[in-house]
């Protein structure tokens, strides 16, 4: 007889990287200053945070927070549709919808909760999911929920227009479609060929919906994401994004036409089941919107902050994706050498995030480094110094 569990008691992959002392995953921060945080009882540079512009740690944030706190109470104790719907709730949505120059803008409670609640609620049977090989596991269960709901689902290689056209072509020419990517991709950094996305959707009647939690706050005028980028802002049906990065909170959100938002709201599972966002979560997010619009300079500085590690990097012989976000990556090519490479630079002072296979091909195993606006010339000069004394010992450079 077969046991449920036993893939679980057969699961030793963690256990062997923890008896090497090179794990790196679910390490707790006891104290998080923005580019320092506090691990183990010691201080280390932030290098693998999506703390886009540093806000968790402001001021002005860390008090709406409280304010909303002492205001409504911890929780909403229900959802949006019913007693979940907060004045603060509409404040967000009202002012969001303004930033991007949309009609109107729905929450949800989780970005990652926020595919699953537009994916299978807007392509159903006949209808077809259009999706980037490597869009993110937020997508990738959005668009199985739909498949399951028996709506069909393609995908086409990573970035690739000519492999999109060739799939779109395909298609039924007057069957429903929904292309889904990235703005900017999370594990590469890269950047979709939006113009050449958007010009294929209307040949062949798709929607489109592009995924901004890495782009907000990183590309764009003032930080406005991907269609803004490329001057798109009225061509992209659907744009959404997460709280939980540039919003220095908890939560999702996406923008599109005020009917298309009506109709979310109206049938969007994950959203009527689903208990809102938190007051303070809110309330912090629309603080941090707040300071981003006043201080659009933030933006700049952290692409400045990670152009300048990109570069030396690359200048020092490392293997470095190309790109202009906040995402650094650099291509180490085996599990174990970068799960030592993690270790070493965890204990020259330096946090980074290790992405191994299957999360990556094999071949571009790699150390996953993000900046923040919050970085000075101090930190950053450490992080690279670290890379290079680290990156002579393992020979990758």
């Amino acid at each position: 007889m077969l046991d449920l569990f036993k893939k679980c008691f057969d699961f030793t992959r963690a256990d062997e990287v923890k008896a090497l002392g090179v794990y790196p995953y679910f390490r707790p921060i006891e104290e998080n200053e923005g580019p320092v945080v506090q691990i183990e009882g010691r201080k280390v540079i932030m290098a693998g945070s999506n703390n886009y512009l540093g806000l968790t740690a402001h001021p002005k944030v860390k008090e709406a927070a409280i304010k909303a706190v002492e205001k409504y109470g911890t929780g909403c104790s229900g959802s949006r549709y019913l007693t979940g719907t907060l004045d603060l709730h509409i404040e967000l949505e009202e002012r969001l919808a303004k930033f991007f120059g949309a009609e109107a803008v729905l929450l949800y409670s989780t970005g990652y909760q926020t595919a699953q609640g537009i994916i299978p609620t807007l392509v159903n049977r006949g209808e077809y999911v259009v999706s980037d090989k490597d869009n993110h596991a937020c997508i990738v269960a959005g668009q199985m929920m739909a498949r399951g709901a028996t709506a069909e689902l393609v995908r086409y290689k990573h970035n690739d227009m000519k492999d999109l056209e060739r799939i779109l072509e395909k298609l039924p020419k007057d069957a429903p479609k929904l292309i889904v990517s990235d703005g900017v991709f999370s594990t590469g950094g890269e950047i979709v060929d939006l113009p050449t996305l958007v010009s294929l959707a209307k040949t062949y009647n798709a929607r489109t919906l592009i995924d901004d939690a890495h782009a907000v706050g990183v590309i764009g005028k003032g930080g406005r994401g991907t269609a803004s980028e490329f001057g798109l802002e009225n061509e992209v049906d659907m744009t959404m994004g997460t709280f939980s990065k540039t919003f220095a909170s908890l939560g999702g959100f996406v923008a599109a036409k005020a009917k298309v938002i009506d109709y979310l709201k109206h049938h969007s599972s994950a959203l009527i089941f689903s208990a809102s966002p938190t007051p303070a979560a809110v309330a912090a997010a629309l603080a941090a919107l707040e300071i981003l619009e006043e201080n659009p300079d933030l933006v700049k500085k952290l692409i400045r902050n990670a152009n300048k590690v990109r570069t030396e990097l690359k200048a020092a012989g490392f293997n470095v994706v190309d790109g202009r976000t906040a995402i650094v990556p650099v291509i180490v090519g085996d599990d174990n050498l970068a799960f030592k490479m993690w270790r070493m630079l965890y204990d020259a002072g330096v946090f980074v995030n290790v992405f191994i296979s299957p999360g990556v091909p094999q071949g571009r195993q790699m150390m996953r480094t993000s900046y923040m606006a919050s970085h000075e010339d101090e930190h950053l000069d450490y992080i690279i110094d670290a890379f290079k004394k680290v990156g002579k010992e393992l020979g990758l450079i």
